[in-house]
């Protein structure tokens, strides 16, 4: 009976990974023909062409590679809140890797020391700071300036399921040349609509969070931001600051060209669980 049981576990992680591979190649086959071979992606100043997904949710990576190509970077400099479990699925961490500095920020303490912890090395070097935080915009400003983060800097991600509107609103007297920013993809690409702000919030994993795109996008307009692009997962909208976006993006630069609809699936791993150890680069 015992070896039954042994050969039927066998069988079941074999269905499994099965399962796994075989939900990959959709994915792959979706992306490509629906997505990729689309008349509406082709244009070459359409950030989404470039997508890739190194430890970002979605392709992020890309997209934040593909900015700084066409705007240059300056202090490599990013601050990024909230960071989640382990920190290993940060828009932020393949800039790290590639030599960049910066600041994580999370509110829950068991995640800040699973992530100081396992990114010993980095912090070690001075080139990540991990800090404890519960961000609001009663506190944005304080923080900063606790933190030092620099007047300007590179790129900003607010990712923190809630109240990230108001956060980014409230924040002034610093100047970060990206801002990436959760928005709520349920909401068609012209509706405005921004969760009433709630210091107490904490998402409940239903769609209640956030902001749409068309609200997120005229709060940037306000704050001297262009909406560049969205990533095809409908996860994250991509801000740059008017002074360098030029012509170098596709216009107009507004919810209705770059909203993409929630296609949460596409967060979907390819390859090897994520994970992090010290480095060389050589």
């Amino acid at each position: 009976m015992f070896k039954n049981l042994k050969k039927a576990a066998r069988e079941l992680e074999e269905i499994r990974a099965l399962s796994g591979l075989m939900a990959n190649l959709q994915t792959e086959t979706y992306i490509r023909q629906f997505l990729y071979n689309n008349p509406k992606y082709q244009d070459a100043k359409r950030l989404t062409r470039y997508e890739h997904k190194g430890f970002s949710q979605h392709g992020e990576d890309g997209i934040i590679e593909e900015i700084f190509r066409r705007i240059k970077t300056t202090s490599q400099f990013f601050v990024e809140f909230g960071c989640g479990k382990h920190g290993t699925e940060n828009n932020s961490l393949l800039l790290l890797l590639k030599g960049w500095q910066g600041i994580w920020m999370e509110y829950k303490p068991v995640y800040v020391e699973r992530i100081k912890s396992k990114f010993k090395p980095l912090i070690d070097k001075g080139k990540l700071s991990v800090w404890r935080a519960c961000i609001t915009s009663e506190n944005i400003n304080e923080v900063f300036a606790e933190c030092q983060v620099p007047r300007e800097f590179d790129l900003l991600s607010i990712d923190i399921d809630g109240n990230d509107y108001w956060v980014w609103q409230a924040l002034t007297g610093f100047s970060p040349r990206v801002v990436i920013m959760e928005y709520n993809a349920i909401f068609p690409p012209s509706m405005p609509w921004v969760m009433k702000e709630n210091l107490k919030h904490k998402w409940d994993g239903t769609s209640h969070f956030g902001a749409s795109l068309k609200s997120l996008e005229l709060l940037g307009a306000r704050k001297g931001y262009k909406l560049v692009g969205c990533d095809f997962g409908g996860g994250n909208a991509f801000f740059v600051r008017e002074d360098l976006a030029g012509d170098l993006f596709l216009a107009p630069f507004t919810a209705e060209n770059h909203y993409e609809p929630p296609r949460y699936f596409l967060a979907r791993q390819q390859g090897h669980p994520r994970n992090f150890g010290d480095f060389e680069i050589k």
